[in-house]
């Protein structure tokens, strides 16, 4: 296989921010934009040489009457180079709220799902150093933290699947320079011209900001230099964790004096992940709800976060699922509750997975020998008749039934270092 200096040099950038060994199945977002179509080319020519199964995915949200001939184009593009091609559609925007968020976020469900379907072990996104610093910039504008700055990964972790961005050190350029020299096309997206977007602004202020050195590449590598710093912070986050917090059943707790006496970010750090851990890995909770937060742990008071409970107890501070955030959530037995937890044991008729509240300590004879504060049972799951408790398993109520942690959920102390 014959190859420009050019590709040669694309080839070697990829290959270095790919992990080591790759999953034997690999996905391929493409938009059909310029990025995403080169890389979906490139990583055509590397699939055989590792022995991977390729397949790509176009989604088709809908927003624009070209958008499924341009699906379909970039489904020509596939098939011409051997990858078979899916195009996913999102029908489900109703109008509200912010169109460029939620699209972004029904991408990633969709590529997601279709890639559990499949059992890929990864897919691969075409962002590259241009997006990279203009992420930079935009949370710059927001003044984010270390973490912010250091932007986006080569590799994340998204459950049991790998989020790979392989083209973070390549620029936009240079991959519109190598489809030339292919012969291959690219579809132009109207909205990358789209002034009323941030990301655009900001693009645009990039090519003013290329006068004083601020160009892609050297904000690249100051979100290199960051995502270094972010993972030594991570690394001390992690260790101070299993120092001062304890995990119980799902619940954790932490000692006070000791909390109290580390670094303020390290102690952001160890709220955010315990919320991310319970509720859920999403959107961090907001900077001031967090000094919050850390506040009232500081003065022994009560608190909510992020769809989680802080209960003071002594010198102690439980962080559970808040019940309001789980109140309405039903599940048959064996089945997925709250995203985390799956209750099995003898299929009573009738039988559903609830949360525990009230009502349902009410019926329990034995739950105070647990010594735990009685708020931190209300949101665990339970197994109801009617209104009658047949089993609570982290209440000290099995009764034949067993619980257990979804297996896509690490533990707690290995959460930190996985986001």
């Amino acid at each position: 296989m014959f190859l420009t200096a050019n590709a040669q040099n694309l080839l070697e950038k990829i290959e270095a921010l790919l992990p080591d060994p790759l999953p034997h199945r690999i996905g391929v977002a493409v938009s059909g934009g310029s990025d995403s179509t080169a890389l979906l080319r490139l990583l055509s020519k590397i699939a055989p040489t590792k022995g991977i199964e390729l397949f790509a995915a176009t989604v088709d949200h809908g927003l624009r009457k070209e958008s499924a001939d341009e699906a379909a184009l970039v489904g020509e593009f596939a098939q011409r180079w051997g990858v078979p091609h899916t195009i996913l559609k999102w029908q489900r925007w109703d109008g509200s709220g912010n169109l460029q968020d939620q699209a972004r976020r029904a991408r990633y469900g969709l590529l997601l799902q279709w890639a559990q379907e499949r059992g890929l072990g990864a897919i691969a996104l075409g962002h590259t150093a241009d997006d990279q610093a203009e992420t930079v910039l935009m949370r710059l504008a927001r003044a984010a933290g270390v973490s912010g700055l250091s932007a986006m990964a080569a590799v994340r972790r998204e459950g049991d699947i790998d989020i790979l961005r392989p083209l973070l050190s390549v620029t936009r350029t240079q991959l519109r320079d190598y489809l030339n020299t292919e012969g291959i096309d690219w579809i132009d997206d109207p909205s990358n011209q789209d002034p009323r977007f941030d990301r655009i602004k900001v693009r645009e202020a990039l090519t003013q900001l290329d006068q004083i050195g601020l160009t892609a590449e050297t904000l690249t590598r100051v979100a290199e230099n960051l995502a270094r710093a972010r993972e030594a912070l991570q690394q001390y986050t992690q260790d101070s964790a299993r120092k001062v917090v304890h995990e119980i059943d799902g619940v954790l707790c932490l000692d006070q004096d000791d909390f109290q006496s580390l670094p303020g970010e390290i102690r952001r750090r160890i709220i955010v992940a315990a919320v991310g851990w319970i509720a859920g890995q999403g959107y961090p909770p907001r900077q001031t709800a967090i000094d919050q937060t850390i506040k009232a742990i500081s003065a022994g008071k009560s608190a909510t976060l992020g769809g989680c409970l802080l209960t003071p107890e002594g010198k102690k501070m439980w962080i559970s699922r808040e019940l309001r955030a789980v109140r309405d959530q039903v599940a048959d037995p064996g089945d997925l509750w709250d995203n985390r937890w799956i209750v099995t044991g003898p299929q009573d008729a009738g039988s559903e997975i609830r949360a525990l509240g009230e009502e349902g300590v009410a019926q329990l004879e034995n739950w105070r020998d647990l010594g735990r504060p009685k708020a931190t049972l209300l949101s665990s799951p339970a197994v109801w008749s009617g209104d009658t408790i047949l089993s609570a398993p982290l209440a000290g109520h099995a009764s034949g039934w067993h619980i257990q942690m979804a297996a896509n959920r690490p533990e707690f102390y290995s959460s930190i270092l996985s986001h």
